[in-house]
């Protein structure tokens, strides 16, 4: 914690991106340093991804792999999604290929699901159950999920 409040401006939008790929959430978080502890700096990113327009936070959803795709890249963001992900059975990937085509096709963007902790089947069921959300009650469930992965990954920084 004491590196992000150490970092210039630039710097620690740069590592905020990590967390949220919205730069509207990064440069609000940036701004709002220094953070006395985790507690806090959690807290901001939260209040933060909340926050963010909806063209924000599809900003943030297209840095995000499709659930169940093998994620490529050596970054940090990619291996945290592998790391998320870990719970993926290779028997489940094609069920959740399909399932992201139809929710893509039907929402507009990627299925965002807080991955970590969660087995394959369970991810599956959570967005076969989201089908049936109206768009307004999508956005809000995408934006809770948005809010936990980024709180997650900040705790990482």
């Amino acid at each position: 914690m004491s590196n992000l409040n150490a970092l210039s401006a630039g710097e620690a939008e740069a590592e905020l991106l990590t967390c949220c790929a919205s730069r509207a959430f990064a440069r609000e978080v940036a701004a709002r340093r220094p953070y006395a502890d985790l507690a806090e700096l959690t807290a901001a990113a939260d209040a933060a991804v909340r926050a963010l327009g909806w063209p924000d936070v599809e900003e943030a959803l297209a840095a995000h792999p499709r659930i169940g795709e093998r994620v490529q890249g050596a970054g940090r963001e990619s291996a945290w999604s592998r790391q998320e992900q870990s719970g993926v059975e290779d028997d489940l990937r094609e069920a959740l290929a399909e399932g992201n085509r139809a929710y893509e096709d039907r929402f507009g963007h990627v299925y965002l699901v807080c991955a970590t902790g969660l087995s394959g089947q369970e991810m599956l069921a959570r967005l076969k159950e989201r089908l049936v959300h109206d768009p307004a009650t999508e956005r809000e469930v995408v934006r809770d999920e948005l809010a936990k992965i980024t709180k997650l990954r900040v705790a990482r920084i």
